[in-house]
């Protein structure tokens, strides 16, 4: 490989950050020098099939993630109740007429995890893409112009690293009637942008001086153009990581912050599901039908992304893969 992006450092431990899962430097795949014209962004998408194809963690987070995005599409479609509705049948164990049980207020617990199960996917939505525009846009400037706009930026990224999200959140919240999925979306991802500029910044300064770039600049093209084209597709790779590890993250901090009662209380969600078992101590009574399901869905849905971030790492990365 002619020339390779330098390490990607960790991403730090700061809320919307899942620690460890990108502790490798993401790299051009199968030895394409950076700045490759037409021919080498077609090896990529080639190797990137072939490898990615035959690689376990890959296929089986992939596989998992869109089953249970198909439960959540289809889900509302084949539920016999809505999610609020009162069957009239408190407490009722698993069985072919409620496939998950029902609440102590007869509500079906099926009907409600399909409903939160789209709702955690969209929140989610919102908040990795918040945190991506964010994050991305100003460490490709930091990265870019150094000099007192990069100082500017990084004491703003650590302003936002020192914020307490839950208090923040909790004070926001008391001011607004209904909080709804677009306020909790937003809210977590101008909480969890800060790793994602810092670690764009990173690269950006390692690429902005490689030859690809000197010949963009003396070609007299902008910065906005040199950026866009020359170095984001040369970081494409550690890009679409960094948008699954948001993406993950951001349905685990919505679901903590409706388990706390500090999301939309009007939404039924995961994190909202198991707010109402604990509140009616399903633990306590042994009604493992109300919190179990949601629990499992949504360790499943953060654990496929995680598998398929591994899988994903190993596939971009030639150093990783298994011959």
């Amino acid at each position: 490989m002619s020339e390779s992006v330098s390490e990607v450092p960790q991403a730090p431990d700061t809320p919307g950050a899942v620690p460890g899962a990108l502790a490798t430097p993401v790299a051009p795949v199968a030895g394409v020098p950076i700045g490759a014209g037409g021919g080498g962004r077609a090896r990529r998408q080639s190797d990137f099939l072939y490898y990615g194809l035959r690689n376990k963690k890959l296929i089986i987070g992939i596989t998992v993630e869109l089953l249970l995005l198909l439960l959540a599409i289809i889900g509302p479609i084949i539920a016999k109740y809505p999610d609020q509705a009162y069957t009239g049948f408190p407490t009722q164990h698993p069985g072919s007429k409620f496939w998950f049980g029902t609440t102590d207020a007869g509500q079906d617990v099926f009907s409600q995890v399909v409903n939160g199960l789209r709702e955690s996917y969209l929140v989610g939505l919102i908040g990795a893409v918040s945190a991506a525009v964010i994050g991305m846009t100003l460490g490709f400037i930091a990265g870019w112009r150094g000099g007192i706009l990069d100082e500017v930026l990084q004491m703003l990224t650590n302003i936002i690293v020192m914020m307490p999200a839950l208090v923040l959140i909790i004070v926001i919240g008391s001011y607004l009637s209904h909080p709804n999925l677009l306020f909790e979306g937003v809210f977590i991802g101008l909480t969890t942008w800060p790793w994602v500029a810092r670690a764009v910044r990173a690269q950006t300064f390692t690429l902005r001086s490689r030859e690809f770039v000197d010949l963009a600049k003396l070609s007299g093209k902008r910065p906005v153009s040199i950026i866009v084209k020359e170095i984001a597709p040369n970081m494409a790779s550690y890009l679409f990581l960094v948008v699954v590890l948001l993406f993950g993250s951001s349905m685990l901090l919505a679901a903590s912050y409706d388990f706390l009662g500090v999301g939309p209380t009007n939404q039924v969600s995961l994190g909202w599901i198991m707010q109402q078992a604990s509140n009616e101590a399903a633990l306590q009574l042994h009604y493992w039908w109300w919190f179990i399901p949601p629990g499992a869905l949504l360790t499943a849905m953060v654990a496929a992304l995680l598998v398929a971030n591994v899988g994903l790492d190993e596939v971009f990365n030639p150093k990783l893969r298994e011959q």
